[in-house]
């Protein structure tokens, strides 16, 4: 499930995670996301698989109405054979944005991964589609997903599970809720397993927005935690037993704020604009 290629002088759209409990009383992620999309000309599709309850698709449908979006439209996506649908296939073509509501991420992965759907969403990305998740949505948009793992803050052997998410970046591996449900454990030990990529940890009413250049930019009234294990110099991942904790060294980690950025491709953090004149 690797990202989509570009075509030459085309850019890839935005991928959006949100870390859960986006505020909607003061939607600023989600009024950036419909401006993004094109503003009043944005078409929307909302993806609300992972979540059971009934109304979510509706409820977003309506959010996105009354900040301006031209449509939003739900999918109903609750079998493998849904994510076939040619009628799906074919309004998904039309779509400036996609939109997938929190839940269950191992609902994601299991109802479609592997699917014409998930395949048509990469090459939307692809081709400039900007493609948004908040919570379980979130952690099912990069290719390796955390499916689910214990709290607390020191890494430990068989502490997270791993599985396949959507696939449109392979730089980062995200978790959701994370300063308010104690993630900071379960993300190292997911990038202990192997150091490529980046680990990003999302608080509730915050986004990355990661845009085509792979600069990450901050959003909310949150933090993200960016966990850079590229310079580690020791792991004893291999040696410890199941349960205990692992030995890490020369992990760089940031605490990103409105505004700030971190670029994917060079690993360098800037406080950004907001953060400086705070300061």
């Amino acid at each position: 499930m690797s990202p989509s290629k570009t075509t030459e002088g085309q850019a890839r759209g935005y991928i959006i995670p949100i870390g859960g409990a986006e505020k909607v009383e003061e939607p600023a992620i989600l009024k950036r996301f419909v401006k993004l999309c094109g503003g009043r000309h944005a078409r929307i599709a909302i993806i609300p698989t992972a979540s059971l309850m009934s109304d979510t698709g509706s409820r977003y449908e309506e959010l996105f109405d009354e900040l301006g979006a031209s449509s939003a439209q739900s999918f109903t996506l609750e079998e493998r054979a849904d994510g076939g649908n040619p009628d799906t296939l074919k309004k998904l073509e039309r779509v400036t944005g996609v939109f997938f509501t929190g839940g269950n991420q191992l609902r994601l992965s299991t109802h479609l991964g592997g699917t014409p759907v998930a395949k048509a969403i990469r090459i939307l990305n692809a081709r400039g589609v900007h493609v948004a998740g908040t919570s379980a949505g979130a952690a099912f948009l990069s290719e390796h997903m955390i499916a689910f793992g214990e709290e607390g803050a020191s890494p430990r052997v068989g502490s997270v599970t791993l599985s396949a998410g959507l696939g449109l970046t392979n730089r980062v591996i995200i978790d959701q809720h994370f300063r308010q449900r104690d993630r900071l454990g379960r993300l190292l030990t997911a990038l202990a397993y192997n150091p490529f990529a980046v680990g990003m940890g999302l608080d509730e009413d915050t986004a990355a927005f990661i845009g085509p250049d792979e600069t990450i930019e901050v959003v909310g009234s949150g933090a993200v935690t960016v966990v850079d294990p590229s310079e580690v110099e020791f792991s004893s991942m291999d040696q410890a037993a199941k349960g205990e904790p692992v030995c890490l060294l020369g992990i760089k980690l940031h605490i990103l704020v409105q505004g700030s950025t971190f670029n994917l491709h060079t690993r360098v953090a800037a406080p950004g604009s907001v953060a400086v004149a705070k300061g």
